[in-house]
């Protein structure tokens, strides 16, 4: 199968003025303000059950099947193409999701129920994030991927500022069930988005240099093989390997600090509840700027070079938190590391999808959600260990550590260090 590319000669529409791109992004958003609604939801729902080793059973049973199946969700959006695999997974969570609220009504939940539920969810996810990932090459040209980047980050951001206290109304108001049957209509609204959306023939991929490439595939006689040749490909690729391996790092050294560590850290320091949201708004502050950034200017130059020094300076802001005396200083730390490193994310995102050959842009989307959404959370328990054995401050050093050797090393691989995104 060759694949080729469709040029045009008229200039790009920018991304935040296309009405294919904005139907998209709605879509992009309801789906994850009715993620944020359902793991409200699913908490709560956990928590009446009375069972504390129940409620943590439930909360971890859905990352099993998304650590498992997210590769198998690559090759699926290849083979049958991300806006299928999308609008089937969102089908999905919509369908299984109202089943739950409308159950809730008729009885009280139940460990094995919300198990269940949450294993389901977590396969369907294994789908619905590479699938989505890739979707933004299919509707927009090369040109405008970055600003994507930075419109699809301001949409997540604000999906956890809304989507939290709504589910947290919806449950004070009328239980887990109208959180649930909330969720369930988030997702369901954006299917009308999906189904309207214009799939454009796919531009060809691009050497680090900025140049087209002319690759040819062959089909592969199943999915095992598909999922063979896309891992196989990213080793050989001289951008997206170097990629992945700054992508693991940075958020292998991220995660943990920003998430679990920075529970611990304000019950050490006595900043409570309050001033670790103080901490996190910092962050999010930070990580929106970065998207805005991205969504007005479109294009960074020397992205490859930016992308691998922010990892490096972001891991200085990483290893300060844990000896910044103050929350205000905290707070203003944290909205720094959400700068550089919400920046760095997105500029990942873009090399990735306009490097990419289209044939494998699911797998490849697939790997790097993979170490995000389904590898890393495992850091978490050693996280905590490390913290009641040794403190804070050299977890959030050792941390900072792995975060800057990502960064460095993508300045080893020159294909990286010199990578631009198209014009």
């Amino acid at each position: 199968m060759t694949v080729t590319a469709t040029a045009t000669e008229t200039p790009e529409r920018p991304a935040h003025r296309d009405p294919n791109v904005l139907r998209w992004l709605g879509a992009y958003t309801a789906s994850m303000i009715g993620d944020s609604v359902y793991f409200m939801a699913l908490a709560w729902a956990a928590a009446r059950t009375g069972s504390a080793s129940g409620t943590g059973l439930v909360l971890a049973a859905g990352s099993v099947p998304r650590a498992l199946l997210m590769l198998g969700g690559g090759v699926l959006a290849d083979r049958l193409g991300p806006r299928r695999v999308v609008i089937g997974s969102d089908a999905a969570r919509a369908l299984l999701v109202l089943s739950l609220a409308a159950t809730l009504v008729l009885t009280a939940p139940t460990v094995g129920v919300l198990v269940v539920v949450a294993l389901l969810f977590g396969a369907v996810d294994a789908l619905f994030l590479p699938a989505v990932g890739a979707l933004p090459p299919r509707i927009s040209g090369p040109g405008q991927l970055a600003r994507i980047q930075g419109l699809r980050a301001l949409a997540a951001r604000g999906s956890s500022i809304i989507g939290a206290p709504m589910g947290g109304v919806a449950v004070a108001t009328g239980g887990p069930s109208l959180a649930f049957a909330a969720a369930g209509v988030l997702f369901a609204l954006s299917l009308p988005l999906l189904l309207s959306l214009r799939i454009r023939p796919l531009s060809e991929p691009v050497k680090p240099d900025g140049t087209a490439t002319d690759t040819e595939t062959a089909p592969s006689p199943n999915a095992w093989h598909d999922l063979v040749d896309g891992l196989r490909y990213i080793r050989r690729h001289p951008l997206l390997g170097p990629l992945m391996l700054v992508i693991a790092l940075s958020e292998l050294g991220f995660v943990g600090p920003l998430n679990l560590g920075l529970i611990l850290l304000s019950e050490q320091r006595g900043w409570g509840a309050a001033g670790m949201g103080w901490i996190v708004a910092g962050f999010a502050v930070g990580a929106a700027g970065s998207a805005l950034l991205l969504a007005v200017r479109g294009r960074v130059e020397h992205a490859g070079l930016v992308l691998c020094l922010t990892a490096v300076v972001g891991a200085t802001g990483i290893a300060a938190l844990a000896q910044v005396p103050t929350v205000a200083l905290a707070a203003a730390t944290a909205a720094f590391v959400g700068l550089v490193g919400g920046l760095a994310g997105a500029l990942c995102g873009a090399l990735v999808q306009t490097t990419a050959d289209p044939a494998y842009l699911g797998r490849v989307t697939s790997v790097s959600t993979f170490f995000t959404y389904a590898l890393i959370p495992l850091s978490y328990p050693v996280t905590g260990a490390a913290v009641t054995l040794w403190g804070t401050g050299p977890v959030y050093a050792v941390s900072a550590a792995v975060c800057a050797t990502g960064g460095v090393a993508g300045l080893a691989f020159a294909a990286l260090r010199r990578a631009e995104l198209p014009r």
